[in-house]
C-alpha cells in the first residue's frame, strides 16, 4: 500500500475470541466438542478453533466500514449461538469465563497449540482467557515500529473501555480486566519494548528466531505489534467485549488512533524509558478499575479520571474520525465511560444475585446468561 497518508483507507479488521459454555451448568462443557465444532466448520468454515476446546474466533473481513462489520459480527455471533442452543452449547464474549476451572480444560489438537502447550506447560493450561483483537493497515508498513512506540500512551484507556473480565475460577477477583494478568503470565505479553526503529526491531526478531526462542514474530504476544502476515499495526490489548457496540466503539478508537499518529508524527515522538513506565503503571490501574480508574500524566504528574482523558483523545481524533467515517460509531466510547463496561454489569448481576439468594453460584450463572444472551443479540 503507498501513495499519501492521507489519501489511505486504513482498512480495518476485528477478531473476537469466544468462550463455549455447558448449557445447563454455565461452566466448561464436559461432553465432548467434537460435533459442534464439526457443524461449525461445515456452516462457518471461517470460523477458527483456538489454544482451548472450549473457544473459538470470529473475524471480519478486511473493511473500512464499520456498518459493515457490525453486520458480519453480529451475524457471527448469532449463527454461532444457533449452532450452539442446538449442542447444549452458551457462546460468551468476555475476557474471562466466570466459572470455567483449569482442571476441566482441553487444548485443540493442532501442531501449534501442541507445541505450545508442550513449551508453556502450566501456562498454557492456565490460559482460559479470551481477547478482541484490531488490525489496522497503515500507508508505510515499513514505519509501524515507529507507530507502535508512539500508540503505547493510549493502551491503558483501550483496555479500560474494554474491560470483561472480573471473576476468574469461580470467584471475584476485585479487577475490571483480570484477564492481562492471566495472560501476563506468558512470556512476550504485557507492552512491547520502545524500539529505537524498524531495523532495531527486526534485529531482534531475527535473534530470537535464530536462537530457537520463537518460531516467527507471531509468538510476541504483546499488547500492540506489527502484523507479519498483513501490513497492519495490530491491537491485542483488549478483553473479548460483550457488548458488540463496544467493540466496534473500540476498533474505531484504536483505527482513528493510527491515523492521527500517521497524520501528526511529532505526536509521542521519542518515547522514554520513563514514558514506557507511566504506561506501565497507567496500564495496571486500567486493569483493576476499567473506567473508574484514573491515569497518570506523565508530563507533570497530574491524575486524570479515564473520562476525562477519554474526552481529550476525542477532541485529538475528530478529524480522523470525521475522515475515515465512523464519528457515529466513536461516539459510544463515551457511552462505555458514562455506563460501565461489561465487567460493571457482570459484578452487578452478581451483587443482585447474591443478595436474593446468598450462592455465589447463583450469581455466577445469572453474569453467564447476561454475557450468553448479550452476545447472541444486539442487548447493549
Amino acid at each position: 500500500m503507498g501513495g499519501c497518508a492521507l489519501d489511505a483507507s486504513y482498512r480495518f479488521g476485528i477478531e473476537e475470541e469466544l468462550f463455549l459454555a455447558d448449557a445447563s451448568t454455565r461452566g466448561t462443557p464436559r461432553r465432548s466438542l467434537k460435533a459442534f465444532h464439526a457443524e461449525v466448520h461445515e456452516q462457518l468454515p471461517k470460523v477458527e478453533r483456538e489454544l482451548l476446546q472450549a473457544q473459538v474466533e470470529i473475524a471480519s473481513p478486511p473493511l473500512t466500514d464499520f456498518a459493515e462489520a457490525r453486520a458480519v459480527l453480529s451475524g457471527l455471533r448469532e449463527r454461532l449461538a444457533g449452532i450452539g442452543r442446538g449442542h447444549g452449547i452458551l457462546v460468551l464474549a468476555a475476557g474471562t469465563q466466570p466459572i470455567a476451572r483449569l482442571a476441566r480444560q482441553h487444548h485443540t489438537k493442532k501442531d501449534r497449540y501442541e507445541a505450545l502447550v508442550l513449551e508453556m506447560q502450566m501456562l498454557g493450561r492456565r490460559n482460559i482467557v479470551c481477547g478482541m483483537h484490531v488490525h489496522v493497515e497503515v500507508p508505510r508498513p515499513e514505519e509501524r515500529v515507529d507507530l507502535m512506540n508512539r500508540l503505547l500512551p493510549y493502551m491503558p484507556l483501550l483496555l479500560a473501555l474494554s474491560a470483561s473480565s472480573p471473576f476468574w475460577q469461580g470467584q471475584e477477583t476485585g479487577l475490571a480486566a483480570y484477564r492481562l494478568s492471566v495472560w501476563g503470565e506468558m512470556p512476550r505479553t504485557g507492552l512491547p519494548d520502545l524500539f529505537h526503529d524498524n531495523a532495531d526491531y527486526e534485529q531482534f526478531v531475527a535473534t530470537m528466531v535464530r536462537s530457537g526462542a520463537i518460531t516467527d514474530a507471531s509468538y510476541l504476544w504483546w499488547t500492540l505489534r506489527p502484523s507479519i502476515h498483513y501490513p497492519t499495526l495490530e491491537l491485542r490489548v483488549a478483553d473479548s467485549c460483550t457488548r458488540l457496540e463496544d467493540t466496534l466503539a473500540i476498533a474505531a478508537l484504536y483505527r482513528c488512533l493510527v491515523r492521527l499518529m500517521v497524520r501528526r508524527p511529532e505526536l509521542h515522538r521519542g518515547q522514554t524509558g520513563n514514558a514506557r513506565a507511566i504506561t506501565s503503571e497507567n496500564l495496571w490501574r486500567a486493569q483493576r478499575d476499567g473506567v473508574h480508574a484514573s491515569f497518570l500524566d506523565a508530563g507533570g504528574g497530574d491524575v486524570v479520571p479515564v473520562a476525562a482523558q477519554l474526552e481529550a483523545v476525542m477532541a485529538l481524533v475528530a478529524e480522523d474520525a470525521d475522515a475515515l467515517g465512523c464519528a457515529s460509531t466513536l461516539e459510544r466510547a463515551r457511552e462505555i465511560a458514562a455506563i460501565g463496561t461489561s465487567a460493571d454489569r457482570q459484578r452487578a448481576i452478581f451483587a443482585e444475585a447474591l443478595a436474593r439468594t446468598g450462592t455465589t453460584i447463583n450469581g455466577l450463572q445469572d453474569v453467564v446468561d447476561w454475557i450468553a444472551t448479550t452476545t447472541g443479540s444486539q442487548i447493549r
